[in-house]
């Protein structure tokens, strides 16, 4: 069992993005634990981009070291509608990075009262009015105090099924490493196919240095995927040689927001940040830079308030993020409907880039 305090001031649970923001933030004013169920540095499934966004959340740490930014150094997103030959390629633009190597920089600047512990799973979680009582296992059960903690977990978080607040449906998402055999265009791909089926939401192909990736996104409780992925990647080969074979494949849940009820702060001193929360894109998937933002809102509110009012802060803080959601959510049954996908095909490019920029 590692070591670990009986108390601390702040507890994070989840060591991503999220996780990583809101122990900065929360060890401005006291000692953090930050644990994470799976070895450290951790190889999480993503596209590893970063928007623009993101990119001003980390400013904080300094610039993205060159060793984790992959060729091509910048992608831009392009909607691709597959079998009408259609693409539209925008100014919504990302950093292209390699996620692992992210993750482990973002831990490796943390202050050293920074706690971390690795392969560390919550198992149990109570709260009363003055105190959080977390229980861990990593090779023995351990009890751990705390004035707040912090739920950064992702998409399946424990800490939000331990509050008893719903959990929020999950896409299916598949992807690739594949071998480059020359170059692909400096884009993010995102690609709309009508004859995989209407489990299917979309394809994407990203250039990541000597490698690129094929992935693939489907709706919640789709059968089979493994399978369908393997009809997509065939029928994306077959069009683009430059694409070789699979040396990795990943698989993830994402988040899937649906409704403004989706999105929950947190109850008590226990606050929910990132994906653990509802906070993500509902129309692009893009999931970065809302972890980024509400890690830090919620431990700066930690810091600022201690675990008394903490909660009543962060929500305030974050509900402007809760607005962005809900305004995106009124977009999302039409940008889903074939006919919203049809439309797009015929749509400028600069309107197209207009409308992603602010998905």
């Amino acid at each position: 069992m590692q070591h670990m305090a009986d108390h601390y001031r702040t507890v994070v649970v989840g060591a991503g993005p999220a996780g990583v923001m809101a122990a900065a933030e929360a060890a401005r004013t006291g000692d953090v634990l930050l644990v994470d169920a799976s070895e450290l540095p951790r190889d999480k499934s993503c596209g590893g981009m970063l928007n623009r966004y993101a990119q001003e959340f980390l400013a904080p740490f300094g610039a993205v070291p060159d060793d984790i930014v992959l060729e091509p150094s910048h992608v831009n997103f392009r909607y691709v509608d597959w079998d009408r030959c259609i693409d539209r390629a925008t100014e919504l633009r990302f950093l292209n990075i390699d996620r692992a190597g992210f993750d482990a920089w973002l831990l490796s600047c943390l202050p050293d009262h920074v706690h971390v512990a690795a392969a560390t799973r919550l198992t149990a979680l109570a709260q009363d009015a003055d105190t959080v009582t977390a229980t861990f296992e990593n090779g023995g059960v351990r009890e751990v105090r705390c004035d707040a903690l912090v739920g950064a977990d992702g998409a399946r978080s424990r800490v939000r099924r331990e509050l008893g607040i719903t959990a929020t449906s999950t896409y299916v998402t598949l992807q690739d490493f594949v071998t480059l055999r020359g170059g692909l265009p400096p884009y993010f791909d995102c690609i709309y196919l009508r004859g995989v089926g209407d489990s299917f939401a979309y394809a994407y192909v990203v250039p990541k240095g000597d490698t690129a990736i094929i992935g693939s996104v489907f709706y919640p409780k789709t059968k089979h995927p493994h399978t369908i992925h393997e009809e997509v990647c065939a029928v994306l080969r077959a069009a683009l040689p430059q694409l070789g074979e699979t040396v990795k494949r990943e698989a993830a849940a994402a988040l899937s927001v649906r409704s403004p009820g989706d999105v929950v702060c947190g109850s008590g001193r226990v606050l929910l940040a990132g994906e653990a929360g509802g906070f993500m894109s509902p129309t692009s998937g893009e999931g970065i830079s809302y972890a980024m933002n509400t890690g830090m809102l919620a431990g700066r509110a930690v810091a600022e308030t201690g675990g008394t009012g903490a909660l009543a802060a962060y929500s305030a803080s974050a509900a402007r993020v809760g607005r962005n959601i809900t305004r995106k959510l009124k977009w999302l049954p039409f940008m889903e409907s074939r006919a919203g996908k049809y439309l797009a095909g015929f749509v400028p490019a600069p309107v197209v880039s207009k409308v992603t920029l602010g998905l």
